[in-house]
């Protein structure tokens, strides 16, 4: 794997008995440490989303074999299971909260999980967790008015800059949906960097503003992940889940066809 190609890794809810809605995406605390484990053996070398970022604009080395540990939406799990594997070997990583999904100031409700408090996101930013923007409620950003999607973004960036006391400067997709308005309210809002799903390893080519990840499901083996992060056979692995991303991007299109006739109507 050459160094241009850094493997980005998506998590989401990391716990023994996640809830069914979460239950695919979520990895146990064993497998998690198992995994930690085997980048530490491997000698991958962490960094956070604003760190890669940093080095390819403007063009610093990177670490031997890098990688990127994130998460999305805000489980408590991370904090309670994942922190402690990260800590164990020393491990940076990047969490992406959707703030109104967080539990207390600025709750709207809509979860699927249980949810990461305030003081637990502070203490996890203590702990060198980056700590990114994943919209406010969580919804398809390329499927909102330009009024909503300007609100999803910049709320999120405004709550996590009060809470945190620092504008956060990376953000990750909900659903890993983006278009190239998106992108730009991204921009615009204030974000550097911001990543999306891709199931590839990421690239400087495609962009600060559309980084590949690939995602680590509770089917992940240990040998599939090994794989993952390796960069290999990374289309046979996702094979499915490319054929059903273009089918879907199709039909995604065709909503937003019918979005705009009708706001046009209006």
């Amino acid at each position: 794997m050459s160094a241009d190609r850094v493997p980005i890794l998506m998590y989401h809810a990391v716990a023994d008995s996640p809830a069914r809605a979460t239950y695919g995406l979520s990895v146990s605390p064993d497998s998690f440490a198992g995994q930690m484990r085997l980048l530490a053996e491997r000698g991958f070398t962490p960094l956070t989303a604003e760190q890669l970022a940093a080095a390819w604009r403007t063009s610093a080395a990177l670490p031997p074999k890098p990688v990127l540990i994130t998460f999305d939406d805000g489980y408590e799990g991370v904090h309670r299971h994942a922190l402690p594997a990260l800590a164990e070997h020393g491990f940076s990583a990047t969490l992406f909260a959707s703030t109104g999904w967080l539990r207390g100031a600025h709750e709207t409700g809509g979860a699927l999980d249980l949810m990461l408090t305030w003081d637990q996101v502070r203490e996890l930013a203590a702990a060198g967790v980056e700590i990114g923007g994943h919209s406010h409620t969580h919804p398809q950003l390329d499927q909102l008015a330009d009024e909503q999607l300007w609100f999803e973004v910049q709320r999120c960036r405004e709550i996590l800059a009060g809470e945190l006391g620092r504008a956060p400067v990376s953000f990750a997709y909900p659903y890993g949906y983006s278009d190239r308005r998106v992108r730009r309210t991204v921009r615009a809002a204030g974000f550097s960097v911001s990543l999306a799903v891709g199931n590839t390893l990421a690239a400087r080519p495609q962009g600060p503003y559309a980084l590949e990840r690939v995602t680590v499901r509770r089917s992940t083996g240990l040998g599939e992940f090994e794989r993952l992060v390796e960069g290999r056979a990374l289309g046979r692995l996702f094979v499915r889940d490319r054929t059903l991303t273009k089918g879907y991007a199709i039909y995604r299109r065709t909503r937003q066809v019918v979005r705009k006739a009708s706001e046009a109507r209006v």
